[in-house]
């Protein structure tokens, strides 16, 4: 009975109501939702391609992906003394293991031990394979709508995959639809490289944007794709043994592509809390969060963003919370703001007047769109920024400068630093180009899940001058950069191993 009524309020939810005696009695059982009985119409696609955008949502919020993988390892933060938040510095010393292992209440919160398990990115590609297939079946739908649904579903795959590759390095891939063979993990690179040739034969079947506000950026778009492939090929560029030309040659392709499309563009400084809170014309893929949908009432993904650790009174209604959880190295800081040097970002994304605190009072104030929890800290209400134009175009000037256009490379770089009201760069090359393009990303990306994949790709991870708690090669080459593998990866894959460093 149970069964009956779940399938039932699915097929309600999920198409249109039914009506009717005859309707009511031809309810299908949940397990053929996939099959032939359930793709039937567009709502009943939508539904399904809903689904999946709702799996990316669960695997970068039911766990700390976003801070913990991405803004925190290997990072010049620092825990504030006396809050007890030891965490972050088993994170900061990329002590994975212990911090994996550690049964108490932060390792719970914070989902650690999910983060070492790839089972929800499958479902995500499962899913995808599936819309992929039956939706170019579904007779209802117009060819263009085929085709848009069919390149979501690949951007969705390669976005799972991306995203997989940089947190476990080689997978399992596959573009098979109701896949259950047993998969080894494939060389990362050759990953990609599928991924990217998959992306490019549709990108151009996607919008570039929606006419709907509401899903502006929260939808796949055409910007949407194009970022993710920056992404992949600049990924794959800091891998590459031999020529990595054709990745940057791509990139700058890519960029010059999106950036004279005029689809998109820059807000102004003084609309940070616009950006932020998301689905502007800056936005190229983000997760959707709000209060109005009532996610937070039983705690969920109440801790699991950056932002809750860079908050204090005011912003933060609690008077007791006079610290954030973390700040940031100050000679770090220093080195993106530098005293003298004009910089609104400074002005606007930090209190002027604590900016380079070491004792707490220090905050990033970019995601201040905030509402209260009853009996909790105020905590953020943006969207989560996955893509960012400043981000493809940063990704675009780094292309530019590893190709030798260093002309191209300060153009590129000073669009982002124009709207921050900072002096454009000049007279840059080689080196000296390259790293103010580096602490360029370092200022515009703070706080969005970024800086620890560039210290990976561009193996500034090694270098103490740029990462503050770097690895060794030696560890590098035998994984360390990477995440542990649950062992439940094990079960029923004679082909599968774990990342070797972490056992």
């Amino acid at each position: 009975m149970k069964r009956f009524i779940f399938a039932f309020l699915v097929l309600t939810t999920g198409s249109t109501f039914l009506s009717g005696c005859k309707k009511f009695l031809n309810v299908v059982p949940v397990d053929n939702l996939s099959g032939n009985n359930y793709w039937q119409n567009q709502k009943d696609v939508e539904a399904f391609t809903t689904g999946i955008y709702n799996q990316f949502r669960e695997n970068t919020l039911s766990s700390a992906y976003f801070p913990t993988a991405g803004d925190l390892r290997c990072s010049p933060a620092i825990a504030t003394s006396g809050l007890g938040r030891n965490y972050i510095t088993l994170i900061v010393y990329n002590q994975l293991n212990v911090l994996v292992q550690t049964d108490d209440y932060f390792s719970e919160i914070f989902n650690y031990v999910g983060m070492t398990k790839w089972d929800n990115w499958y479902k995500m590609v499962q899913s995808a394979n599936i819309l992929y297939v039956q939706a170019d079946k579904v007779e209802a739908l117009t060819p263009n709508q085929r085709k848009q649904y069919r390149a979501e579903a690949v951007f969705l795959r390669n976005l799972a995959y991306f995203f997989m590759v940089r947190q476990f390095g080689d997978i399992p891939y596959y573009t098979k639809a109701y896949n259950q063979d047993p998969l080894p993990r494939m060389d990362m690179a050759k990953v990609l490289n599928n991924c990217i040739a998959d992306m490019l034969a549709v990108k151009d079947d996607l919008p570039w944007t929606y006419e709907d506000p509401s899903i502006v950026g929260i939808r796949a778009m055409k910007g949407s794709a194009i970022a993710l492939l920056m992404h992949m090929n600049m990924w794959a560029a800091g891998f590459e043994a031999g020529d990595k030309t054709k990745y940057y040659r791509a990139v700058d392709e890519l960029g010059n592509e999106i950036m004279t499309a005029n689809k998109y563009e820059l807000l102004p400084i003084t609309r940070t809390k616009e950006i932020f809170k998301g689905r502007t014309k800056e936005s190229l893929f983000e997760v959707l969060r709000s209060l109005n949908y009532g996610e937070y009432s039983n705690g969920n993904y109440l801790y699991n963003t950056f932002t809750d650790m860079v908050l204090h009174y005011p912003h933060k209604p609690v008077k007791s919370i006079t610290k954030s959880y973390i700040y940031y190295d100050s000679k770090f800081i220093n080195k993106l703001y530098p005293t003298g040097e004009t910089d609104k970002r400074g002005e606007y994304w930090f209190d002027p007047k604590t900016i380079y605190a070491t004792d707490g009072s220090w905050e990033l104030l970019k995601f201040v769109n905030i509402f209260a929890e009853e009996g909790e800290d105020v905590l953020p209400d943006d969207d989560l920024i996955v893509f960012r134009l400043p981000d493809a175009i940063l990704l675009r000037a780094e292309a530019q400068a590893e190709l030798g256009d260093d002309a191209g490379a300060m153009a590129s770089a000073n669009v982002v630093r124009k709207r921050a009201e900072a002096d454009p760069f000049s007279a840059l090359s080689g080196k000296e180009l390259k790293d103010a393009i580096w602490y360029e990303r370092c200022r515009e990306l703070m706080g969005e899940g970024h800086y620890y994949f560039d210290l990976v790709r561009t193996k500034k991870v090694l270098d103490r001058e740029y990462c503050f708690h770097p690895i060794s090669v030696e560890n590098f080459k035998a994984g360390a950069w990477a995440w542990p593998i649950d062992k439940g990866a094990l079960v029923n894959n004679p082909y599968m191993n774990l990342n070797g460093y972490w056992r």
